[in-house]
């Protein structure tokens, strides 16, 4: 007897990979000087290397991967996020970009042993923030030094946003993106578009 979870219907295609409503879907918050809104959905990839693998595992996903605390590097609609040693986040640039499963694949097919990719694109939920009092909002949650000389254009970092874990990853001179926990993007939300009512530029 065929086993019910795998069976198809006739005249049917197989389903697809389920995959997470979005979490934020319909929100926009502003405030003076300063605008939020979601990120759609995309991929992301937790990646972790020995040392001595990080240039061929680089290779295989066509990007360097970044070596230097709080750094990032992009190439070919594809982001990898230093978080720590041993540690990136991979990012795709958008939902038409390479998907999670082309990303591990790449990494699976390099051939080295040493390695972990996990997709984790239903964990994330990005928020961008953007406006000339972008940094000021995030100061208001954020301990974190986030002036553009000591933050600057690529830097990425893990840190807390109030009482939640969040990736701070800034993206231009006025451009942020914010990246939580499902679990938490209601919590994140609300405190962003609450200190965007009066941000202290």
């Amino acid at each position: 007897m065929a086993d019910p979870s795998t069976s198809i219907m006739a005249g049917t295609t197989p389903a697809q990979p389920l995959r997470a409503l979005e979490a934020l879907g319909g929100h926009y918050g502003s405030g003076p000087g300063v605008a939020m809104t979601p990120i759609p959905a995309r991929a992301h990839v937790s990646l972790r290397s020995r040392p001595e693998t990080v240039s061929a595992l680089g290779q295989a996903l066509g990007i360097a991967l970044p070596l230097r605390p709080k750094t990032s590097a992009e190439a070919d609609g594809l982001a990898a996020l230093w978080l720590g040693p041993e540690d990136w986040l991979l990012v795709g640039a958008d939902a038409a970009s390479r998907s999670a499963t082309d990303l591990i694949a790449a990494v699976e097919g390099s051939g080295i042993a040493a390695h972990s990719a996990v997709d984790v694109s239903n964990r994330y939920v990005g928020i961008t923030v953007d406006g000339p009092a972008a940094q000021a909002v995030l100061s208001a949650g954020c301990p974190q030094d986030l002036r553009l000389r000591t933050f600057p254009v690529g830097a990425v970092s893990r840190s807390v946003m109030s009482k939640a874990d969040v990736v701070i990853w800034r993206r231009g001179e006025t451009r942020f993106e914010v990246l939580c926990v499902r679990s938490f993007a209601d919590y994140v939300w609300a405190f962003l578009v609450e200190a965007a009512r009066a941000p202290a530029v």
